[in-house]
Order: structure tokens, then C-alpha cells, then sequence
């Protein structure tokens, strides 16, 4: 070959170094590229918590593109990815606590979704994307607490507000005066046992269904059941299910029986932890076997008052607990027989929502002929329903009025 005929990148200098730089660059892209097809490898799942609270923690082999929303009907937080791959082989992860299932699924366009179903309304309290630090790659971490409906539409109004329009948002809903009505024992649990053979699970749905469609017909109040059929409820479900309406006052209903058959009359109960009497002590200790009798390992109550705060709250709770109690015994007097000193109080569990004004109601005792009869007449327990939405009224226009 003429020496004229060799190419510049062999006669200039620089021209090589441009051609060296050229394929560095394009093996860099190409690499770029083999990473960039690579999808996002979810190594991990693990759920923790309890009927409360809930942390969700994601392993992933990068920093994902991710999105989070809520959606509705059941109350559902949706997690969407550009395309992953699922590589951990574990036993699939078991939804425990606040979150009821798990779920996984394609949402096109090349993105794939994880699917939190809640036990019942929550709050999503933290999502955030953490780099490992003794290992490669991501997590992601969800906190989620049980919540209100009503917390969780504002949530759905502030996420239609921010994206205009995603999936199953909703506008807010205007907040009534919220009554959580509490019919105790049901399922396995039938609770006491009357003259007749009646069971107290029997009775206390009975008069929850009816105290409900008396508190509706007024117009003024939202009105819940813990139950609505013969299903056992843990203690600490029922005031979950208090909590999570928000509920401006939650009455359990009840229907004892006692050796002592000529005793009768109704009773209303209030939390303490140091009871009023002996017999409010029994009675507070039955109740809170009710979960144990049913063949349920008790649940740990908790450390429901951490600190000065949570204090206050709880001494305010009482004090409007007391209140209502005071307003019932005098309306329910007037309506139907009531026990001698017919406010009574004891620790039961069910009454420890640290943030819910609660009372438990004895409407009588199964152990006494009379009672029961009574318990078992519909027009005696639209009475007693009767002075419960009086009482009600009465608590409402207060502290309502107080609010204002």
C-alpha cells in the first residue's frame, strides 16, 4: 500500500484517540442498555405487625420506579413498577394482622402491580425507598395503621386532588355524630345461658339490630355493629372496629346470668382500674375471659397510655365515659328497672379504647325469670332502646355543643 494510501486515524494522532473514544462510548451505552433491560428483581417479601399496625417491607435488586395509590371497596394500596421479576422462593408470604391479602399482577404497559388488601380502613403512614447498607441493592418500606373510613376518603380526596383523577379516589364524606353499638359475645362464644335456655349472644344481636334502626330513624347519627350475626369477635377487634369508625361513643351490650336468681335490673359500666365493688370485679374478669373461653389465646393488651399525652387523652375519654353514664342511668330509669347503684365500673378490656368515650349496658340478668322475659319482649327492649337514644341525644347536644 502507497504511503499516501494509509488512513488518517493512522497518520493523526487524535484520530485515534476519537476512535478509541467512540467504542468506549458505545460499550458503555451498550451496557447501559444490558442494565436497563434488566428487570427490577423483587427478592423479598415480609409483613409484620398486628391488628393495629402493619409494616410491609419490599427487597428489590435497585432503586425502583415507583408509584403508590389508594383504592376503595375494600379498602386496597396499590404499588405499581416498571416491570419486575419475582425471585424469591419462599413460602408465599401470608397476609397477617391489618393486611387481609396479598396480591400480584401485570397493569400493562410494560408495569406490574403489588396489592395490600386492609382488614378495614387504614392510614399510610410511610413509604419510603431505602439502599441497603451491609448489601446490594433497595428496600421498600410501608407503614400503614388502622384507620377511619372517613380518614381514609380524606386520604382519596387529597390523592383525586395531587393526580386528577386516579383510580377509585372519592370526595369526602360529611362526618355525623358516630355511634359504635357493640352486641357481646356471638359464635363460639355464647355467653350466659338464660332460665329458658336462651343464649346472651342471641339477645345481645337481637337488641344491637334494634337499638341500630333506632338511631338511624332519627337522622342525626352514623350508626356501626361490631356484629351483625351470630360471628365470634376478639375483645381487641371490637374496639379496633370502635377506632376505626372514629366513634364518638361505643356501648357493648350485655345480658348476664349470676348464681343469685332473684337479683335484676339493668346496669351501666364504666373502665377503672380499681373496681367500684366485688361483683363488678367478677363480672369485669368474665368478660375479659370471653376470648379465652372461645378457644382464643389471649390477645396482650398493650401499653395503651406511653406517655403524657396519651395521658391526657385517656383522663379526657374517662371523663366524657363517665358523663354519658350518668346521662344513661337517668334515662334508663325512666324507661325500665335498674339495679341498686346502677353505675358501676371495673377493667373490662372492651372498654380501653384510650380514645372513645365506652360504656358496657347489663340489660338484665338471663338468671332471673323476669329479666329474661322482658329481654325476650320486643316492646320492653324498644323501651330500654328507647332511653339509650335519649341518653344518646343528650351526650351529643353536649359535646358537640362543647366543640363548638
Amino acid at each position: 500500500m502507497m504511503p499516501q494510501e494509509r488512513s488518517r486515524a493512522e497518520t493523526h494522532p487524535t484520530g485515534s484517540l476519537l476512535l478509541a473514544v467512540a467504542t468506549a462510548f458505545l460499550l458503555m451505552l451498550s451496557t447501559l442498555h444490558a442494565q436497563a433491560a434488566d428487570p427490577l428483581r423483587v427478592e423479598g417479601l415480609r409483613v409484620v405487625g398486628d391488628a393495629s399496625r402493619a409494616r410491609i417491607v419490599i427487597d428489590v435488586s435497585a432503586s425502583p420506579d415507583m408509584r403508590w395509590f389508594l383504592v376503595r371497596a375494600p379498602h386496597r394500596l396499590v404499588l405499581e413498577f416498571a416491570d419486575v421479576e419475582y425471585r424469591y422462593e419462599d413460602e408465599p408470604v401470608k397476609p397477617r394482622g391489618l393486611v387481609s391479602d396479598i396480591a400480584f399482577g401485570p397493569a400493562g404497559d410494560g408495569r406490574s402491580r403489588l396489592v395490600l388488601t386492609g382488614e378495614g380502613a387504614f392510614v399510610v403512614e410511610n413509604v419510603e425507598i431505602m439502599k441497603n447498607e451491609d448489601a446490594a441493592g433497595h428496600r421498600v418500606v410501608i407503614d400503614l395503621v388502622a384507620g377511619s373510613d372517613r380518614q381514609f376518603e380524606a386520604a382519596l380526596a387529597e390523592q383525586i386532588a395531587t393526580t386528577a383523577g386516579t383510580e377509585g379516589a372519592g370526595l369526602p364524606v360529611e362526618r355525623r355524630f358516630t355511634v359504635v353499638v357493640d352486641p357481646g359475645h356471638g359464635g363460639a362464644d355464647s355467653g350466659a345461658k338464660g332460665v329458658s335456655g336462651i343464649y346472651e349472644k342471641t339477645i345481645t344481636l337481637a337488641f344491637g339490630l334494634e337499638l341500630k334502626k333506632a338511631l338511624e330513624d332519627t337522622g342525626r347519627y352514623e350508626v356501626h355493629l361490631t356484629r351483625d350475626r351470630d360471628r365470634f369477635l376478639r375483645l381487641d377487634e371490637r374496639v379496633k372496629i370502635a377506632r376505626r369508625h372514629e366513634a364518638d361513643l361505643f356501648i357493648s351490650i350485655h345480658a348476664d346470668a349470676i348464681r343469685h336468681r332473684d337479683v335484676r335490673g339493668a346496669t351501666v359500666y364504666t373502665v377503672s382500674d380499681s373496681p367500684s365493688d366485688a361483683e363488678s370485679a367478677a363480672k369485669a374478669v368474665r368478660e375479659n375471659l370471653a376470648d379465652q373461653i372461645a378457644g382464643y389465646a389471649a390477645q396482650d393488651a398493650g401499653d395503651e397510655v406511653s406517655d403524657i399525652l396519651a395521658d391526657l387523652v385517656r383522663r379526657e375519654t374517662d371523663g366524657f365515659s363517665l358523663r354519658f353514664a350518668k346521662a344513661l342511668v337517668g334515662q334508663l330509669s325512666d324507661e325500665i328497672g335498674m339495679i341498686k347503684n346502677p353505675h358501676r365500673f371495673a377493667g373490662f378490656q372492651v372498654l380501653k379504647a384510650p380514645d372513645v368515650p365506652s360504656v358496657l349496658v347489663e340489660l338484665g340478668y338471663l338468671s332471673n325469670a323476669r329479666d329474661e322475659e322482658q329481654l325476650r319482649d320486643v316492646e320492653w327492649r324498644a323501651q330500654a332502646s328507647a332511653g339509650i337514644v335519649a341518653a344518646i341525644g343528650l351526650f351529643a347536644d353536649a359535646k358537640l355543643g362543647a366543640a363548638e
